[in-house]
């Protein structure tokens, strides 16, 4: 397998993977190159992305319109609802490595997140809600590394990129379903926020019993359980920062996190700029799906033939130009299109991207820990930059809240490009030991 020294310099071969050798920079198709597991927990987060985003999309609307919350108060919920998420991944990757029990824990954490839905229907107020979010996210964060540990450690290197491309294109796949089910909903229940929590419940449900039946605890494309550490522990993966590429690699996406604007707060800034009605809102995170949707799996295939650090950082480079089409006083009936277009993009180039090249640096008896320590710091960003954003929204309107966090990520960005590592984990297809 490839081996990188501590410097990150050109990997040296020392023996084929155990999965046999590798076609180089070959096509291949998709169904060859991608697992049966990652189509699996494809599968899986699909349905459960269609009951999540059918309460994401109409969140906000309902925090916003129907309990009048501030948007400081809305951005503290947001905060809590990436910042619980951000607290456990440590430890549901920890739990997932010792003994390699990636499945029960991935199971557990969507579970969790499933039995939160209903709870929604019984909170009204802000602390509860809060608490509710908290426990949904609890779940996120627990199910988010072992289920990104499956992805790779059953994907060959160079393949990577792709595998989890295609797990993205699937899973958003969801987030594009979810939205419409919940708008198709609202039109027809008397009670349309308490149905759509019900059903929601409910195709969570089917999700975990998917997991249950269809993904393997230990299939024979996983590989043995590693045996390079025979008690996992937080400390080491902690001291995995050691390794300057996956040090870099986080630095990159604590900075860039901390200027993400959260979706909830693009979709309400595009409806109060061109009148969206309140009824088509739960329709707006359609546009992002779908960009994600045809570009995850192009841009994951781009990754791995041209560096996945450069398509990592060049995706918040379109994220930057959501921001500006937003801030610019041009109307036009295309700008709403344009900006959901770019938004889908920068998750297209981010979100599994960033994984497959922090696997480059991670040992396969850390890859959870690791994949989660990167995870961590990105989420913990992202809830920091919520609670921010809110506070700037209320404190100088939404104009100049944004305006603060273009100028901030055009900072990040440009840190993030000199802090680029020589050709190593983050470019190159290759295992860490």
């Amino acid at each position: 397998m490839y081996v990188s020294d501590s410097r990150g310099s050109t990997p040296a071969v020392t023996a084929p993977t155990a999965r046999g050798r590798f076609p180089g920079r070959s096509v291949v198709p998709v169904t060859k190159a991608v697992t049966g597991t990652v189509f699996a927990l494809g599968a899986v987060s699909l349905i459960t992305d269609v009951s999540s985003e059918m309460v994401t999309a109409v969140l906000p609307l309902y925090l916003v319109t129907g309990l009048g919350l501030s948007p400081l108060g809305f951005g503290l919920l947001d905060g809590v609802y990436n910042g619980f998420s951000a607290l456990v991944r440590l430890v549901g990757g920890h739990l997932a490595d010792r003994g390699g029990r990636h499945k029960p824990v991935a199971a557990f954490g969507y579970g969790l997140s499933a039995l939160c839905k209903p709870l929604l229907l019984l909170a009204h107020t802000l602390p509860l809600i809060g608490a509710v979010l908290a426990l949904d996210r609890t779940g996120k964060g627990l199910r988010t590394a072992p289920r990104d540990a499956m992805i790779s450690l059953s994907s060959s290197p160079e393949n990577r990129g792709r595998a989890f491309g295609v797990h993205r294109a699937m899973d958003t796949t969801g987030a594009l379903l979810g939205p419409l089910v919940a708008f198709l909903i609202l039109r027809q229940a008397a009670e349309g926020y308490d149905a759509v929590f019900t059903v929601s419940f409910c195709v969570a449900m089917i999700g975990v019993v998917v997991l249950l039946l269809f993904v393997p605890s230990r299939a024979a494309e996983l590989g043995p359980a590693p045996q390079d550490a025979d008690r996992p522990s937080l400390r080491a993966a902690v001291a995995l920062l050691g390794r300057r590429e996956l040090r870099n690699l986080s630095l990159c996406a604590v900075a860039l996190g901390l200027a993400t604007v959260s979706d909830s707060f693009v979709y309400l800034m595009l409806q109060r700029r061109f009148g969206v009605p309140d009824r088509w809102f739960a329709l707006l995170p359609l546009g992002t799906a779908a960009a994600f949707l045809l570009l995850a799996v192009p841009l994951g295939r781009w990754a791995d033939r041209i560096g996945r650090w450069q398509v990592f950082v060049g995706g918040h480079v379109a994220l930057l130009g959501a921001y500006a089409l937003l801030l610019t006083r041009v109307h036009s009936g295309l700008l709403p299109y344009a900006v959901l277009a770019l938004h889908g993009a920068f998750y297209a180039a981010t979100d599994g991207v960033l994984m497959a090249a922090a696997t480059g640096s991670v040992p396969a008896a850390l890859r959870s820990s690791g994949l989660a320590l990167v995870q961590t710091g990105q989420a913990g960003a992202r809830f920091f930059c919520s609670l921010a954003f809110g506070a700037a929204w209320t404190a100088w309107g939404d104009r100049s809240a944004l305006a603060g966090a273009a100028v901030a990520l055009l900072v990040s960005v440009s840190l993030s490009v000199g802090l680029r590592p020589a050709r190593g984990p983050a470019d190159l297809p290759q295992e860490a030991v």
